[in-house]
């Protein structure tokens, strides 16, 4: 008798966790669990910063990553979390960087070479949010919320020193869930090529989630319009991401470096 008893109850547990709700914006594709973290010094991060770095698997997980790879409609994005290097990988071409040295490789004049240098590295960055909002060389400041669909969205403000990146005059306002304290919306100002600001700011809405070794990161991203200076409505075609990974291990050596029948980008 006890042993049915037992049976029983465990057949209990087994239906009643087949038969509990899942959040449905958050997919989990989760792969072997990570052994080792990073301990990683937070005291330079404002405090929200810290916890929406928390509510997303946490910066001392995502510093002990190595790699990052997803697919987005027919392009492979593989990027290294500590050098930068990347590699995107598209039907009609092949592009990336290794050591800041920008390349393509490519049939025919596709992509032009500013188009190149803009988009190599664009799409990991805004995958890679809020993680690299951690970046050496950034300035964080207060901004006012962003109040949409009945829901006051508090923010940070990032700018950057001089010479940090491509862009150092880009500018980003994060805007995280009053309770959850997850990412739920990016500003961004776009100023590559030019020496000056711009108060020119576009909208991405993450609202859709997968978690992957333990680490929250975007499913979809959603483009809005803007009027006054503000999110209206979506524009449609959201950019989705799947088949992600990312994992302590590192990418053969020579992955990223330029092929043979490539040619750097000035």
């Amino acid at each position: 008798m006890k042993k049915q008893a037992l049976l029983a109850a465990v057949i209990l547990l087994i239906i009643a966790c087949q038969n509990k709700p899942k959040n449905k914006e958050t997919l989990d594709v989760s792969s072997e669990p990570i052994e080792k973290t990073t301990t990683v010094d937070l005291s330079r991060y404002p405090e929200p910063l810290q916890n929406v770095f928390e509510a997303h698997g946490g910066l001392d997980r995502w510093k002990s990553m190595q790699t990052i790879t997803f697919t987005m409609g027919e392009e492979t994005h593989t990027s290294d979390l500590n050098s930068r290097d990347i590699k995107v990988e598209n039907p009609d071409y092949t592009l990336g960087s290794e050591k800041g040295n920008v390349w393509i490789a490519q049939d025919s004049a596709i992509m032009s070479p500013q188009r190149v240098k803009f988009y190599h590295n664009l799409m990991f960055y805004f995958y890679a949010m809020p993680f690299l909002l951690a970046d050496d060389g950034i300035i964080y400041s207060e901004a006012g919320p962003l109040n949409k669909d009945g829901i006051s969205y508090p923010a940070i403000k990032i700018g950057y020193e001089q010479n940090v990146g491509d862009s150092p005059e880009d500018e980003y306002i994060l805007y995280y869930h009053p309770e959850t304290y997850q990412m739920t919306w990016l500003a961004y100002t776009v100023t590559f090529g030019k020496n000056e600001k711009s108060d020119d700011f576009h909208y991405i809405k993450y609202d859709k989630w997968q978690k992957v070794n333990g680490l929250l990161l975007p499913k979809m991203l959603d483009w809005y319009i803007v009027e006054n200076g503000l999110p209206t409505t979506s524009r449609g075609n959201p950019r989705i991401f799947d088949k992600v990974d990312v994992d302590q291990a590192p990418m053969d050596d020579a992955f990223y470096t330029i092929p043979k029948n490539g040619e750097l980008v000035e």
